[in-house]
Order: C-alpha cells, then sequence, then structure tokens
C-alpha cells in the first residue's frame, strides 16, 4: 500500500510539465504570429481587401475601415498607400488633360477619346485615325499622332498596354487569316512605334488583339461596327501590373533600327 501511495504520489507531481509544455507552445504560436504580422506586405493587404470587398460585393472594404492598427507600421504603410494612390491619380488626370488638348487642336474630337477607368487611362483611337480599312500601316500622319502621344505617355512609369479591336465583319487575306491577326498586327506596330521613337521601354508595354470579341456596341450598323474598330492604349495602374509578369533579366532590350 505505501509503494502504490509513493508512485501515485509521483505522477501527480510530473503533471505540471504538461501544462507548462502547452503554455510554452502557445507562447511560441503567439510570437510566430506577431512576428508575421509585423512583416505584413501593404501592396498584398491592399490586393487581399479589395478582392475580398469584391467578392463579398461591397463597394468598400471593412479592412480599410477597421479602426487603428495595433500592429506596428501597418497604419503607416496604409498612409503611403493612400499617398501614392492620390499621386497616381494626379498624374492620370494630368495625362488625360494632355492628350485631350492635343486631340481638340487636332480637330480628331469624337474620333479620339480619353478616359480614365478602375483600369486606368484609356486613349481610344478609331481604326480610320490610324490606320487604312484592312491595313496594319501608319501612314505620316497617324505616326504624328501615335509619337505625340507616346511623348505625354513616356512620362509615367506605369505600364501601357495597346489593344486592337475589328468589327464582326469577315476578313480573309494572305496577310490576316482573320480579325485576330489584323487586331493584334495594328497593336503591334503602335507598340513599335511607341519603342523607336517615343523611347519608351519594351518592358512597360504590351501588345494584345481582340478581333471582334470586345465590342464596345453590337456590330448591327455601319456608325456602330465604326465604334468597335479601334486602337486602345491603357495606362495600367499600379494595382494592375501586379498581375503583368515581370521580366527575370531587368537589363533585356530590344534592339530596333530607327526606320520609317
Amino acid at each position: 500500500m505505501k509503494r502504490r501511495g509513493e508512485e501515485g504520489e509521483k505522477q501527480n507531481h510530473e503533471r505540471w510539465l504538461i501544462t507548462y509544455s502547452d503554455l510554452i507552445t502557445l507562447l511560441l504560436i503567439f510570437f510566430i504570429v506577431m512576428y508575421t504580422l509585423s512583416k505584413i506586405d501593404a501592396n498584398k493587404y491592399h490586393a487581399i481587401a479589395a478582392s475580398l470587398s469584391k467578392s463579398m460585393g461591397g463597394s468598400q472594404s471593412i479592412l480599410d475601415n477597421g479602426g487603428p492598427s495595433i500592429v506596428p507600421g501597418v497604419g503607416e504603410a496604409k498612409e503611403l498607400e493612400a499617398g501614392l494612390e492620390k499621386a497616381e491619380q494626379e498624374s492620370m488626370e494630368r495625362i488625360k488633360k494632355q492628350i485631350e488638348e492635343y486631340v481638340n487642336q487636332q480637330g480628331l474630337a469624337g474620333k479620339v477619346t480619353v478616359t480614365i477607368e478602375e483600369r486606368g487611362v484609356v486613349v481610344s483611337f478609331q481604326d480610320v485615325v490610324l490606320f487604312p480599312l484592312g491595313s496594319d500601316a501608319l501612314n505620316n500622319f497617324s505616326r504624328e499622332i501615335v509619337d505625340t502621344v507616346g511623348a505625354i505617355l513616356h512620362q509615367t512609369p506605369n505600364y501601357i498596354r495597346v489593344e486592337g479591336h475589328t468589327d464582326n465583319l469577315p476578313i480573309r487575306t494572305g496577310r490576316f487569316p482573320s480579325n485576330w491577326e489584323l487586331s493584334l498586327a495594328r497593336s503591334a506596330t503602335v507598340v513599335h512605334r511607341l519603342i523607336q521613337f517615343s523611347s519608351i521601354p519594351p518592358d512597360r508595354l504590351s501588345a494584345t488583339g481582340y478581333g471582334e470579341y470586345r465590342p464596345r456596341m453590337p456590330n448591327d450598323t455601319d456608325a456602330n461596327r465604326q465604334q468597335n474598330r479601334r486602337v486602345d492604349i491603357i495606362v495600367l495602374r499600379t494595382k494592375f501590373q501586379e498581375v503583368e509578369p515581370e521580366a527575370i533579366i531587368k537589363s533585356m532590350s530590344i534592339p530596333m533600327d530607327k526606320k520609317e
């Protein structure tokens, strides 16, 4: 009986080790979480917040207005981010104004539109402004237009996307088997011009062809089809640059001869 009592008493004395080990584990987890929060990436935080807000159908994320942060640095990062967004908005408004002034001077109002959308500044050219029907060749006047707009766009560090669009009238030539090829060829022509004569770095540019599949208007009248035949130059907001692939070798460039 005495031996059994001694063994029971010994076991009771060692039970505190279990509680102690649990406490140490919880403290370790706590400090890991706190360290992770202190290293939070403000850009990723904003992207996650915006994504959650959009998926929940809200116009503004609750994470952006959750009161002062208890995590050191997060509040300052959000203030810096807000300041950068404001500066970017002002830059885009300045670009829009400069291009609109040029468009009005050239009498191109109605054929060239400049708008600020969620994705950025969109400069939209009706195809007759830049290209003859069914062609991807710039003439002297259209080259001057692209060069002037390119000089304005050169001041921004943002990514620039050039999009080609057509109507739904089929095209089948030796050079352009379909509207896909025509729309892409036109956007590529504009991109090459921006690189050659506006000195915009190639790694900030991309060319896309949508063919007839991103119409502005129904392709049921000549006037509507004219609206759909266009080339758009988009200055992307910084938040949309996160989905753009980054170059592994930043020093790569595309050598080109400056030829007409």
